[in-house]
């Protein structure tokens, strides 16, 4: 959003927002230990960090750190990031507020010398006067004429010449539009809400449902220290935080109930399977085999509850324990255990890779 800047020039002479936030900072500063003031201060994590911990949720359950899904974690993590961004997009292009670093504009980009003439009819004449904006809230209209400025610089760019109304170019920057955009390096307005903290937030809440315990408190911890060094440093307001933070766990939570809903038949069979694994070995030591067909058809019916163990556990026990008793079993009853046994390994793999 940093050509689109160009659009209004906002930030040349704008002072930043009043934020409560980096107020508390500043006296948190003057009251706190010069030792913990300088961990405040230190950059122990980054966003590289919590891409990189996303990355080793996502393929963990290969090496059995997390229970099944494995992959499907990674893919809700990034279908939840590709919702987020949209909103965030949405958000930050429908009001453009001032930067929290007020000489960002004018020290990274060449500002032309007057407002577009879209920020002249529509916003220039009634910026800082109370009288004029009480009219226009009453007239409803556009009613100042605007100043006749010099006509801005309009270079060829062929079928990309659209672009010249949002990247305001200048005879010094040159002719190519795509010089241009690569100059442009990200946005020098504030962008609700904080993209950082959204990545470390979805990140922590993928690691408190993978792992959690005493490791997914120290994790937002390390979200907590990276929120108020984003404010402390002026990348944001405080409210760019507190809002990337529910969005981040509302979102995370709605997905959740998208992709619990997928694969949960086999979850519950596997764990069905495991409630009456004693039955059904017994039904095999004793060659029942009407008692063997009556308790399979149960597990596909599934009208028993599903136990907290994972479904992971569940084949392992019951694997485990057939090995141990398929010997005592007759040769058709042996048949019987040994396929519906290599049935759930088979589903359970599937289910762990591609879930």
């Amino acid at each position: 959003m940093g050509p689109f800047l160009k659009f209004v020039i906002f930030n040349s002479g704008r002072p930043p927002l009043p934020d409560t936030g980096q107020w508390l900072l500043l006296a948190l500063n003057e009251k706190l230990p010069e030792a913990v003031v300088e961990i405040l201060r230190a950059h122990i994590i980054g966003l590289h960090h919590y891409l990189m911990l996303f990355i080793m949720l996502a393929f963990s359950v290969l090496f059995e750190s997390v229970k099944a899904p494995g992959l499907g974690l990674g893919a809700r993590y990034m279908f939840t990031m590709a919702v987020g961004r949209l909103l965030r997009a949405i958000t930050f292009a429908s009001t453009i507020l001032p930067s929290a670093r007020p000489w960002c504009a004018s020290s990274r980009y060449s500002i032309p010398g007057h407002p577009h003439r879209w920020a002249q009819k529509y916003y220039v004449p009634y910026a800082s006067d109370a009288n004029a904006i009480r009219q226009v809230i009453e007239r409803d209209i556009a009613y100042v004429d605007t100043v006749n400025y010099t006509a801005d610089y309009l270079p060829d760019w062929g079928s990309m010449s659209f672009l010249i109304d949002f990247l305001r170019p200048n005879t010094s920057e040159g002719s190519s539009w795509y010089s241009l955009l690569k100059k442009a390096g990200g946005g020098c307005n504030d962008l609700v809400y904080s993209g950082h903290m959204f990545v470390a937030v979805l990140t922590a809440m993928a690691w408190t449902e993978a792992y959690g315990g005493f490791s997914s408190v120290l994790i937002w911890l390390l979200v907590m220290h990276s929120a108020q060094r984003e404010v402390r440093e002026r990348h944001h307001y405080s409210v760019d935080c507190v809002v990337a933070i529910y969005v981040g766990i509302l979102l995370w939570k709605m997905t959740g109930f998208i992709w619990s809903a997928k694969g949960g038949t086999g979850d519950s069979r596997l764990t069905k399977l495991g409630k009456i694994q004693g039955r059904l070995l017994q039904a095999a030591k004793d060659s029942d085999m009407d008692e063997v067909r009556e308790l399979l058809k149960d597990v596909e019916l599934g009208n028993q509850e599903s136990p907290k163990q994972g479904p992971s556990k569940v084949l392992y026990s019951v694997t485990t324990q057939g090995r141990l008793r398929l010997g005592q079993c007759s040769h058709g009853t042996r048949r019987v255990l040994q396929l519906h046994v290599k049935l759930g390994c088979s589903f359970w793999l599937r289910k762990s890779m591609f879930s």
